[in-house]
């Protein structure tokens, strides 16, 4: 199928290329994403694929030398790829190859080849989708594998055999689940079933491609389609086993409870209406997840998961570890809002003391607001009446921290009196006292028995001092 889309090639940056190619006396073809997104007119594209029948590297020096001003090339030898920057795009140039792989690795031998072996290679059908650029054909869309129907029937689908598509390069199994997610497509059932076909060839993927493509997955409108998609095609057990041990339903005695698996699905949907923020997106994935080790049947009060924010957060630092996302203040967070994901349901079920809400407010500090975002998605409950009434009572939870917030300034709380003062105050040189005093001033305040200034703070301290047989200048 071959029609003209000029129109996708208004940006200028095409007519450069075209002429560059045509000077080199060689084709070039704007392929893949660039293509889709145009048809699907999901706004302006960051990134441009070029295929060139020849080097692309030779075609994208000759595009950076045409460009007016000065434009970089960064070469990329090993992968024989170029890549020059155009204002806010970057634009990618390869030469049109074909591939062939080896059983235990990812990385293709790789030979020149014709725009046919390129598309060929390329993971899906509306990945396959090229647009001319040569001046006798400008604009025309070359569509071998029927990408255009599968684009507009929301179908994803391999331009060769699934089966060999999904072994030869393992990635293409998340790839297709990713992008199912994002654009809201349904996988070609023979390409499902080659996808749970293949799920242990997985593992010859490192830890950073998947992650990378989880977060996309996890930065979608509707995460749950690809976790979901992740579960049923069995690949979810490879990658986050942690998160599979969740499913099902267990009964003893006539008592039940509920499966936390397709529960945090509903909870990470549910925060995905609210925040962009990755990591909240994250730490709703996975706030749950100390509940499978932890449960327990009491035959009076049913079944129960203590301390499954305490071993969840445990287990946020294994998972984070094991698949190579960051070690830093990003998972620190996540840790802290599995380990709180609880505290403001409980605060939400009953009368709430300003006490209660200032230790809130001091352990979540800056995240407060993220905690309780994170509390309200947890509200999956079908029934109607139920579901009003916890939203009414985190609405008194959010009330009252802004009451308490403005007017005991304990978020992020800073110790009215100084360890220093306490010193100089006693005549102390560093010692354990110095500690007892700071910590029975922050819990004065915190318990209210005092305002959080410094006079009343100061007060405390002389006479916590007393009561400790120190004596005072």
């Amino acid at each position: 199928m071959q029609t003209n889309h000029i129109e996708a090639l208004k940006n200028p940056i095409f007519d450069i290329i075209s002429k560059a190619a045509q000077e080199l006396s060689v084709d070039a073809y704007v392929i893949g994403g660039f293509v889709r997104d145009y048809l699907l007119q999901r706004g302006t594209p960051k990134d441009i694929d070029i295929v060139a029948i020849g080097s692309g590297i030779e075609l994208a020096k000759k595009v950076a030398k045409n460009l007016p001003g000065s434009s970089e090339v960064s070469v990329f030898k090993n992968f024989g790829t170029a890549m020059v920057r155009y204002h806010e795009i970057e634009i990618e140039f390869v030469g049109a190859r074909k591939e062939s792989y080896h059983r235990d690795s990812r990385k293709p031998v790789v030979e020149n080849g014709s725009l046919d072996d390129d598309q060929k290679r390329r993971d899906f059908t509306i990945n396959a989708l090229a647009i001319s650029l040569n001046k006798n054909d400008y604009g025309t869309l070359l569509d071998p594998f029927d990408g255009l129907s599968d684009l507009s029937k929301q179908i994803i689908r391999t331009p060769l055999e699934p089966g060999i598509t999904y072994s030869d390069d393992p990635l293409r199994m998340m790839r297709a689940i990713r992008f199912a997610t994002q654009l809201n497509f349904i996988i070609h059932p023979s390409s499902l079933q080659a996808i749970a076909d293949n799920k242990d060839r997985i593992k010859i993927i490192s830890n950073e491609r998947i992650v990378d493509e989880l977060n996309k997955i996890l930065s979608s409108p509707k995460p749950s389609v690809g976790f979901s998609l992740l579960h049923t095609t069995g690949l979810l057990s490879y990658i986050m086993p942690e998160l599979v041990a969740l499913e099902g339903i267990e009964e003893i005695e006539g008592q039940s409870h509920k499966d936390n698996f397709w529960h945090t699905l509903e909870v990470v949907d549910n925060i995905a209406e609210n925040t962009d923020n990755l990591w909240l997106r994250w730490a709703a994935l996975l706030h749950d997840i100390g509940k499978a080790p932890t449960k327990r049947f009491d035959k009076k009060v049913g079944w129960t998961f203590h301390g499954h924010e305490f071993l969840g957060a445990k287990m946020v630092y294994k998972l984070f570890k094991r698949l190579r996302l960051p070690l830093n203040d990003k998972m620190k967070f996540v840790q802290k809002m599995v380990l709180m994901s609880s505290r403001p349901i409980v605060l939400s079920q009953k009368y709430i003391t300003d006490s209660a809400v200032r230790r809130l407010v001091f352990d979540a500090g800056d995240h407060v607001e993220d905690l309780m975002t994170l509390c309200e998605a947890d509200i999956t409950t079908k029934n109607p009446k139920r579901q009003k009434k916890y939203k009414n009572n985190f609405l008194i939870v959010r009330q009252k921290i802004e009451e308490v917030e403005e007017r005991d300034h304990v978020r992020n709380f800073q110790p009215p009196v100084s360890g220093e003062e306490i010193m100089s105050t006693f005549n102390l040189k560093p010692s354990k006292e110095i500690g007892i005093i700071k910590d029975a001033i922050k819990e004065a305040i915190l318990e209210g028995d005092i305002p959080n200034e410094y006079e009343a703070a100061h007060l405390f301290m002389l006479q916590k001092g007393k009561e400790l047989g120190l004596s005072s200048k």
